[in-house]
C-alpha cells in the first residue's frame, strides 16, 4: 500500500462507521470505473487504428484542412 493511501486508511479509521462506509464506497466505485475505462479503452483499440488509417488516408489526398486555433 502507497503512504499516501495507508494515511488516508489511517485517518479513515477513526471517523464514524457511516463515513467510513461513504469512504469505501467512494473508493470501490472509483475502481469499478477506473476498470470499465480500461476495459472500454481495450475494446476500441482496433476501431481508433482505423479511424486513424481512415484520417490519414483523407490527409493524403487533400481532404483535410490545418487546424487555426484561433478559429475555434
Amino acid at each position: 500500500m502507497s503512504e499516501m493511501l495507508d494515511k488516508a486508511v489511517e485517518q479513515a479509521k477513526r471517523l464514524p462507521v457511516d463515513q467510513q462506509n461513504a469512504i469505501a464506497a467512494l473508493i470501490l466505485e472509483e475502481i469499478a470505473d477506473e476498470r470499465r475505462w480500461q476495459a472500454a479503452f481495450a475494446r476500441s483499440h482496433d476501431t481508433l487504428e482505423q479511424l486513424a488509417a481512415e484520417a490519414e488516408q483523407e490527409d493524403r489526398k487533400g481532404l483535410t484542412e490545418a487546424l487555426d486555433p484561433d478559429a475555434l
